[in-house]
């Protein structure tokens, strides 16, 4: 059954809102929480969502499959029995709709750990992560580079969470993880050269604000603490791969 943007939109809160009325940790992730944060609602980011993302904390996994019959969602039970403690699969009892589950941590081309911040926004993983979880894939696509367009544009980068891309955690977190910044720092260079584009819709002061943010973001990950590990990993570069290979999760 066809499910339209506004009612897949409705179907992202009214599932927060019933997780928080459980004290269950449920939160955005992925093209629609994205969205979620393009406060200027501008038109080269709108494309439209079939199914919901979110990430719950592994703490909560037993109560979280529990709540879910409860709002209408049956599990994908030979998914859910092999990859559980990772990842999950429901579908909506009447419209069919697909919820993905990540728990506790986001993994794909990178692991991005989320336990301990899933409260920091109300809708969506925080903006640093959800940058990163957009910043992490190898093969980015154009929808893909758009969001992480899209982030860029709409919030500003700082120290805090609210509404604002976190240096301190982008640093943390690729401090720790070469892979993970390298391949961020890949992609956001793919973002210039996306935003360079003749016939892309910005205006020259938004292009502007998108490069001086990706400037702040290089020159966080040049500032930043490298450990020794780091840096011997530096110098072996590319030439061993430095990500995880994806394999597609099928309906």
């Amino acid at each position: 059954m066809e499910t339209n943007q506004t009612e897949i939109f409705n179907e992202m809160h009214r599932l927060i809102k019933a997780g928080d009325g459980k004290k269950i940790q449920l939160r955005a992730i992925g093209g629609l929480a994205v969205q979620a944060h393009n406060k200027t609602n501008h038109p080269l980011f709108a494309r439209e969502f079939a199914d919901l993302d979110f990430v719950v904390a592994s703490k909560q996994r037993r109560s979280f499959e529990a709540f879910m019959p409860e709002v209408g969602y049956q599990p994908n039970k030979k998914f859910n029995i092999m990859n559980g403690d990772q990842r999950q699969i429901y579908y909506h009892e009447t419209t069919e709709m697909k919820v993905d589950i990540f728990v506790g941590d986001f993994e794909m081309c990178h692991k991005i750990p989320l336990e301990d911040r899933l409260t920091a926004d109300p809708v969506t993983i925080p903006l640093a992560e959800l940058l990163l979880s957009k910043a992490q894939i190898v093969e980015l696509n154009r929808k893909d580079a758009l969001d992480l367009t899209s982030i860029l544009l709409n919030n500003e980068t700082g120290d805090g969470d609210n509404e604002t891309i976190n240096l301190k955690i982008l640093a943390q977190l690729c401090s720790q993880d070469w892979g993970l910044y390298k391949t961020t720092s890949i992609n956001l260079r793919r973002v210039v050269e996306l935003v360079d584009e003749k016939d892309i819709s910005l205006t020259h002061d938004e292009r502007g604000l998108i490069i001086r943010r990706v400037r702040e973001i290089e020159k966080t990950f040049a500032e930043m603490q490298k450990p020794v590990a780091w840096q011997l990993r530096d110098r072996v570069g590319t030439r061993i791969k430095w990500y995880i290979e994806v394999e597609e999760v099928s309906r």
